[in-house]
């Protein structure tokens, strides 16, 4: 899975909201919306994931539209999914957290275990 899947699956699907992690999540999502336009299918594929976090099928649209759109191909984007991603590592578990998104993302399998899923809110914390 490229790092803006992964890092927008992982800061969505795993309930880490930290101010830092949720400063992080906004600033690629701004981003995203500025590139590609805040009606691009890139952006609504985001917030319908946002929507329903356990939604494998979400997940898999929002890595088809990271590569429609080439998005790994703006090294801005890239940079800043790289980033939140080091902030989900630099939390307890963190590593582990995005090695298994990675891997039931790639299989199609549900991610399972003890996570909180919610999408990431300004402001909001866990």
């Amino acid at each position: 899975m490229d790092p803006i899947t992964t890092a927008i699956v992982t800061a969505v699907g795993t309930g880490l909201v930290k101010d830092v992690i949720t400063d992080s999540y906004n600033a690629l999502k701004a981003a995203l919306k500025k590139k590609f336009g805040d009606k691009s299918d890139l952006v609504d594929a985001v917030e319908q994931l946002e929507k329903k976090p356990d939604s494998e099928a979400r997940k898999a649209t929002v890595q088809e539209e990271v590569e429609t759109a080439k998005a790994n191909d703006a090294p801005d984007v890239v940079k800043l999914a790289q980033d939140l991603l080091d902030k989900i590592k630099e939390q307890p578990g963190g590593q582990e957290i995005i090695n298994q998104t990675q891997t039931n993302t790639a299989s199609g399998n549900t991610v399972s275990g003890n996570f909180n899923f919610a999408p990431v809110q300004e402001g909001k914390k866990s």
